[in-house]
């Protein structure tokens, strides 16, 4: 089929501008793209190649379908559904007709426009930030062209065609499919101006009805994710890693592997040996058979009770690094009526996403590269895959699918499951596909965690019980650090490593944020809502013990810091509304509150919790409200908020990764247990009307969550855990 695409204009001045161009075709593909003049990664984010220049955002193909290019990488959180609305609202087709389908190899169309358009990507909770305007525009221009095909075709005049769920009308006697169309409308020219339609006409958008497009396939097990992927010679890898981190590979011997039938061949990487057989109990049943001997002489072989010592230490003295300094924090705490502090410690987190990691790489006859997996990166996998492959990234081509959960772990700056794939489908050799399976024990011992962190922090009351100071110094490893986004820290911060802390709402005319980086061979990475994990519940918890320390009542300690924030009061007492938080709760059951910001987005969750004693206790209600600004699916909005409460509730509860002399405890969900079933509390989500452009939803539902539970057990019990899990420290 040819397509209708798109070459790039001239650069104008504006802020905005559209990438245009057309070439003849029997189908219809539109593509526009807003060009920010601020390139937030510009200087950080490596180059990426620039393979099929001009593909387009929305495709209408002759056969009747709609096929949307998402810029965004789908991994359970609705990132397609979201950018489908966008262009449904504007192109008015029917949803039957839509498929979403992965775009890569183009950062030009694709580059993450709240990172500046400088790299593809998806993180930040940034996806319907970065796709707000653009595809409005992709489907309105599609739509435009589409009419003016049936206009041209029918020999009336534009203006009197209507289009509605899929189907160009004039009157009652002329009616044409997208389908029918698709073709004259490919021949004529993208208008360089389209009008999007007013708020007050959205059908789509902000619908309450509207349920994702795409629920079936994922419910009755016909959506495909990499781990279901089938092709002609497939073989499957597993992978040995070293049991140390920092270790390598020193010598191996995989006789009594390769005798085994059904073993393809035993090859190393650049991480450690990949086990290749028929299927994957084949290569399991042969991995036990290969001996290994490890180079430890740069592995990690502290365990986390000495990292954690070390931190403590760290952190009662002075920060190596200022993240933010107001006014003069020690002149007040030393002149302050009352002085509160604390040191709080929180362990490694693992992703532990249900679909444990995977890709397929096959290297063609003819030197060029298929890659399929879950891209959260592209132009940093496409890199990596050539480098790796030994050719360049116009030759290798991405495949992006659906996956079962990432939480930032398929965003990984060295491309290390992507790198494994490659390199061993270039051993086994030409058209040789080969799928790399990590167990659930190489997802578990294999890196990449949510940071450990200690802070140390005080702050200080006036005699009429008001913040006169607040300090705190963060100890923790840097995510950035040693990556291609090193170049966005600034004098020694790592910004992931203070947000939430830095950026803190509450007016506190003293306050000094600091900074240790601390230097432990463990690889870290992202983690869902990165730093705010940790720093929410340091400041939230803290706030609620100076609240009781004043005889303040919580929500109204608060809001007396809030003056400045309209959106942060506003949830906040949106949330206290709903829960009902000046209404008396039965003996045994005690309320909690927290409010954060992160990703631009403003949520404050109150949480009931019933209290038996010593480490007893259930989560019983969760009522949240969110500003997320304009609700794209109000559905689905609600959807994240309950699956990030949950993913945070499991983790501030039980979840913990331990090392003993460098070697991971943890290995599988018995040991490491993120949340039951049994435990999901039941939860509200309020959503605040706002006009505002759309900030993100996938992450900001967790941090609250943490802090509100910890501040119900206060409530309880009368003292704040400062150590985590919960669970294990409650009684402590």
């Amino acid at each position: 089929m040819l397509q209708f695409r798109m070459k790039k204009e001239a650069v104008q001045t504006t802020r905005r501008q559209f990438l245009i161009g057309t070439a003849a075709a029997a189908g219809l593909a539109v593509g526009y793209r807003l060009l920010a003049t601020e390139p937030a990664l510009a200087q950080s984010a490596p180059a990426a190649a620039a393979a099929n220049p001009f593909q387009a955002y929305v495709e209408v193909t002759p056969d009747n379908k709609i096929i949307i290019h998402s810029s965004q990488f789908e991994m359970g959180q609705g990132s397609y559904f979201g950018i489908a609305t966008l262009v449904m609202e504007e192109l008015d087709g029917d949803w039957a007709q839509v498929d979403v389908i992965g775009g890569a190899g183009n950062t030009a169309l694709y580059g993450n426009l709240a990172w500046g358009g400088a790299m593809q990507g998806t993180g930040g909770s940034t996806s319907m930030t970065s796709s707000w305007e653009r595809y409005r525009k992709a489907g309105a221009a599609a739509r435009t062209m589409l009419v003016a095909a049936a206009a041209k075709t029918w020999n009336v005049p534009a203006g009197e065609i209507t289009v509605a769920g899929g189907v160009v009308s004039h009157g009652t006697d002329k009616r044409a499919s997208f389908g029918e169309l698709a073709q004259a409308a490919a021949a004529l020219p993208v208008p360089e101006v389209v009008e999007l339609k007013p708020r007050e006409k959205w059908t789509q958008i902000g619908s309450d009805s509207l349920k994702r497009y795409d629920s079936h396939g994922k419910t009755n097990g016909t959506q495909t994710y990499t781990i279901d992927l089938k092709m002609d010679g497939l073989v499957t890898a597993v992978m040995i890693h070293p049991p140390k981190f920092g270790a390598e590979v020193e010598s191996f011997d995989a006789a009594k592997a390769k005798a085994l039938d059904g073993i393809v061949d035993v090859v190393q990487t650049p991480r450690g040996i990949a086990v290749v057989g028929t299927n994957m109990w084949t290569a399991m049943k042969g991995r036990d058979l290969v001996e290994v001997k490890w180079n430890e002489a740069k592995a990690e072989n502290r365990g986390t009770a000495e990292i954690m010592a070390e931190y403590n230490k760290a952190a009662d003295g002075p920060g190596a690094a200022t993240a933010r300094n107001d006014g003069d924090a020690a002149g007040a705490l030393a002149s302050a009526a009352k002085v509160v502090e604390g040191h709080y410690e929180f362990p490694y987190l693992v992703h532990a996403s249900i679909e444990p990691l995977n890709a397929v790489a096959r290297v063609n006859e003819d030197g060029t590269i298929d890659v399929w997996g879950g891209h959260q990166m592209p132009d940093i996998y496409q890199a990596a895959a050539a480098q790796v492959g030994g050719t360049t990234p116009d030759k290798v081509k991405l495949h992006v699918m659906k996956t079962g959960g990432s939480f930032g772990r398929r965003a990984v700056a060295d491309a290390d499951l992507i790198v494994e794939a490659v390199a061993t489908a270039k051993a086994l050799g030409p058209g040789k596909p080969v799928k790399v399976q990590w167990t659930r024990e190489n997802d578990m011992r294999g890196g990449r965690y949510r940071p450990a962190y200690v802070h140390a922090i005080k702050a200080g009351l006036d005699k009429d019980g008001k913040i006169v100071a607040l300090q705190d110094h963060i100890v923790g490893q840097s995510i950035m650090n040693g990556s291609p986004f090193a170049a966005m820290m600034k004098d020694g911060i790592d910004p992931t490593s203070v947000e939430g802390a830095s950026n803190l709402p509450y007016a506190i005319p003293n306050m000094k944020i600091e900074l240790t980086t601390s230097d432990v061979n463990i690889p870290v990475l992202w983690w869902r809502s990165v730093g705010s994990t940790h720093t929410a519940y340091v400041m939230e918890t803290f706030i609620d013990e100076l609240a009781a320390a004043a005889n303040r009542d919580p929500v109204e300690f608060r809001l007396s810091m809030l003056e400045n924030h309209p959106r942060h009061a506003a949830v906040l007492k949106l949330a206290a509304e709903k829960a009902e938080w000046d209404k008396p709760l039965p003996e045994g059951r005690f309320r909690g509150v927290a409010l954060h910001e992160s990703f631009s987005t403003f949520v404050a969750e109150v949480v009931e919790i019933t209290y038996k004693g010593g480490s007893d206790f259930t989560v019983d209600r969760v009522v949240c409200a969110v500003d997320c600004g304009t609700a794209i699916n109000p559905d689905q909005i609600r959807a994240q908020m309950e699956g990030g409460i949950g993913f945070g509730l499991g983790a501030i509860l039980q979840e913990e990764l331990t090392l003993t002399g460098g070697v991971v405890d943890q290995e599988n969900y018995d040991t490491y247990t993120p949340l039951r079933i049994d435990q999901m509390p039941r939860i509200e989500v309020h959503i605040v009307p706002s006009t505002e452009p759309p900030t993100g939803v996938g992450e900001p539902g967790v941090p609250p969550i943490g802090p509100a539970v910890g501040n119900a057990l206060r409530a309880a019990t009368g003292k704040t855990i400062r150590k985590l899990p919960l669970i294990k420290n409650l009684s402590a």
